[in-house]
């Protein structure tokens, strides 16, 4: 598995010169894709609908709005 390409844009493009804030998302080689954000397992697990599960290898990660809303135009439609 491997990282094919960033999805939407760069921390940077986004404002980032510290380098602190930076969530980011890549698609990889089998077609899965990474996100980088602020783990927030704890705060939010007890929140999860009824219907939501996690295991116990999977953690919630917060990603800001702009992060996602950027990465609209590169998400596939397939």
């Amino acid at each position: 598995m491997k990282i094919v390409r960033r999805i939407g844009a760069s921390p940077r493009e986004r404002g980032s010169l510290s380098g602190e804030t930076c969530p980011d998302i890549f698609e990889l080689s089998d077609g899965n894709f990474a996100v980088i954000g602020t783990e927030a397992t704890a705060a939010l697990d007890g929140q999860l609908p009824h219907d939501a599960a996690r295991a116990d290898h999977e953690r919630i990660v917060i990603i800001s709005r702009e992060t996602l809303l950027r990465a609209k135009k590169d998400i596939p439609e397939r």
